[in-house]
């Protein structure tokens, strides 16, 4: 498999866990603070929204940088 691949899936998988690490230590804190504040639904307040939003953009430019690095490294 070619190294730009292989840093490609890589950096892939990686983004994937950032992202659902990041997604589920955010619904935790909204659904401690829905707890706190006895409230049934657990909504993301903007700050929260604005940091997922930030994540996802950010997600899309690791597959490339990890392809192209190990491109640059290996290939």
């Amino acid at each position: 498999m070619p190294p730009a691949v292989t840093g490609a899936l890589v950096g892939l998988a990686l983004a994937v866990a950032m992202l659902l690490f990041d997604y589920l230590s955010i619904k935790a804190g909204a659904a401690e603070r829905a707890k706190r504040q006895f409230k049934k639904t657990v909504e993301l307040d903007p700050t929260e929204r604005k940091r997922l939003a930030s994540m996802i953009r950010f997600c899309f430019f690791v597959p490339p940088a990890f392809a192209f690095f190990a491109w640059l490294i290996w290939g």
